[in-house]
């Protein structure tokens, strides 16, 4: 088998280069409105957010940055199949403007914007940060009513493209079967809550990059990717920063196209793919290894497993864990147009 992994430099708000219907999951986070570090790229966007930030119109502001994103929501559901699913990763926003301390709901105004465009909206996951700073409590301090609760969390929403997607032949059926997650991970990452995923430190050289570019972690972009794709998909991320969601397509044997408008940062995304052959087959390796210590840790309490998977010759819980499939990747190769691809090899 073997993948395809396409970086342009281009604007999430016109995704001309991808056809209609084509797409079965998007994953991105965009550059979050009131979030200062995006000021600037929003203000680019439409000069008329620099005016309204600069007259402490807040919510003024707030809702011209959110009219360029919706732009890309709508392109995104164009481009999605009938049944492909939307991931956000959003948080929301606190900000003094003059005198003026108040919270910008970035999750719920992406969400009602997406409901207009015809997504279905699907239950969303929390992503819980903890910050263990002292001085992380905002406002008077110990002093009523002054102090604001702080947020330690983010949104990643979930959203579909019309009905549920169908797998109607054989062979779509076996690629769905071997693209199964296990039972004790469907217990983990279908909770509404996940903890301790920790915020991505970026290895860039280049201080003016680093400011434009955030990355959410490996494990919560994986996640997302083995939860609403199967072998063979094609995924986008339409802000794509440094290329995550690639990764993780890389890992589990997914194509995809990234967009990011900035030209240096595709140049780096693609220089770390070209690089994770290791990091990426030992993550695979270590997921599992904690299937294995799961086994051991069951059959310490005297609990039995009723099925066998075919493929690995491992128990497993339930029989939808049978087929499961794991490749490793063999070969990561830079093609003349510009493009990565994968080859892999069996899992041993």
């Amino acid at each position: 088998m073997q993948t395809k992994h396409i970086f342009f430099a281009g604007d999430a708000r016109d995704l001309k280069q991808i056809p209609d219907n084509s797409i079965e999951l998007m994953v991105t986070s965009p550059p979050y409105p009131m979030i200062e570090m995006w000021d600037e790229t929003f203000s680019n966007l439409n000069p008329e957010i620099a005016e309204k930030l600069s007259l402490n119109e807040g919510f003024r502001a707030f809702e011209l940055m959110h009219c360029e994103l919706d732009k890309a929501w709508k392109e995104v559901f164009r481009v999605l199949k009938k049944g492909g699913i939307a991931c956000i990763n959003i948080g929301d926003a606190t900000r003094s403007l003059g005198s003026n301390f108040s919270l910008y709901p970035n999750h719920s105004r992406i969400l009602e914007s997406c409901r207009k465009i015809g997504f279905s909206s699907l239950p969303s996951i929390i992503w819980r940060k903890e910050t263990n700073s002292p001085n992380k409590f905002m406002g008077s301090g110990m002093l009523p009513p002054g102090a604001y609760v702080t947020l330690e969390h983010e949104h990643i929403l979930i959203l579909r493209k019309k009905t549920k997607r169908e797998f109607n032949t054989p062979e779509e059926k076996k690629t769905r079967r071997e693209s199964a997650f296990f039972w004790e991970e469907r217990n983990n990452w279908f909770s509404d809550v996940w903890l301790n995923l920790k915020g991505t430190r970026q290895k860039i050289a280049k201080n003016d990059l680093r400011k434009r570019s955030g990355s959410f972690p490996f494990e919560l972009a994986y996640r997302l990717v083995s939860m609403f794709s199967v072998k063979g998909d094609n995924i986008l991320d339409p802000f794509a920063g440094l290329g995550t969601v690639m990764l993780a397509a890389m890992c589990s044997e997914r194509n995809s196209i990234s967009i990011d408008i900035e030209e240096n940062l595709r140049k780096t995304a693609l220089e770390i793919a070209l690089d994770f052959k290791s990091q990426g087959n030992q993550y695979i390796k270590k997921r599992v290894e904690k299937h294995l210590d799961f086994v051991r840790e069951r059959n310490l309490l005297g609990k039995t497993f009723k099925y066998q998977n075919y493929n690995h010759d491992f128990p497993v819980i339930t029989r939808q864990e049978r087929e499961i499939k794991f490749n490793i990747m063999e070969k990561i190769e830079h093609e003349e147009d510009n493009s990565i691809s994968v080859s892999y090899s069996p899992f041993a």
